[in-house]
Parts: structure tokens; sequence; C-alpha cells
């Protein structure tokens, strides 16, 4: 018996990442976002946001 597992982007063939929010103070991260899986043109929309500072915070996208 073969068992596998894939990720749904995996099964379209498409090129996907786990993304997330984190905000920074001082270069220090605070807080993190929720992780999600962003694939193709998804993934390049959420990596073109720009970071955005407010009162001393910064956030922005990270994927991995």
């Amino acid at each position: 018996m073969l068992a596998c597992s894939f990720n749904a982007c995996e099964l379209l063939g498409g090129s996907c990442q786990t993304c997330q929010t984190v905000s920074y103070e001082n270069g220090y991260p605070i807080a993190y976002g929720t992780e999600s899986e962003y694939c193709d043109e998804e993934l390049l929309a959420i990596k073109a946001i720009a970071p955005t500072t407010s009162g001393g915070v910064t956030t922005k996208w990270e994927c991995y």
C-alpha cells in the first residue's frame, strides 16, 4: 500500500508558499498573523504588498 499527501496547489501544479503578516517594533517581531498558503497570481499579489508603518510598528508579509 502506498500513501501520499498533497496540498491543493501541488495537485494543480502551481507555485505556492505559506505566508503571514509579521509586525516589527525596533526591528524585533512583536506579532504574527495567521499562516495561509497562497499560489500563483495570489502569491505574487501578496508579495507585491509594501510594508506599512503606524506608530513605530512596521507590518509586512513574509512568505516561505
